[in-house]
């Protein structure tokens, strides 16, 4: 165990020496925020026979609220003093998901509806688009490093 945490501070040392640790991190959660999203899509597209369209939108739900979570406090560590900047802070967060929210509709609705590809697959390829624009709306405009 503790080679393994001496590796693991290497690793972290040598990110964040570069300036890529949070990079990491978010590529990490934002990782797991696909799982879910893809999770959640395949089981109520496949499991519950619900369309793609409201199979897509719980996933975005879900996901949204799990990668507000993992951002706030694992990625960017960004702390709010109170309701009011807390407030603010999601409401950004959900104004930019918003945004990839309608790339991943448009995207899928292209991949499926037009070019008749698999719904996952679709749902797969949308997801890599989605991640890297949310970092970048993450990064510039809602987290702020205290």
């Amino acid at each position: 165990m503790a080679k393994l945490m001496k590796r693991y501070r290497s690793f972290r040392n040598f990110l964040e020496k570069h300036d890529w640790w949070a990079v990491f991190m978010y590529l990490f959660y934002g990782g797991w925020t696909t799982v879910v999203n893809i999770v959640v899509f395949y089981v109520s597209h496949q499991g519950l026979a619900l369309n793609w369209q409201l199979s897509n939108t719980l996933a975005w739900i879900l996901s949204v609220l799990f990668a507000f979570v993992t951002n706030k406090l694992w990625v960017f560590h960004s702390k709010t003093e109170g309701f009011g900047q807390l407030s603010w802070e999601f409401a950004k967060f959900i104004v930019a998901r918003l945004v990839s929210y309608g790339i991943d509709m448009g995207s899928m609705f292209i991949m499926i509806d037009l070019m008749h590809t698999n719904t996952l697959i679709s749902k797969i390829i949308t997801q890599i688009i989605v991640v890297i624009a949310n970092y970048f709306f993450s990064k510039i405009f809602i987290f702020k490093r205290v």
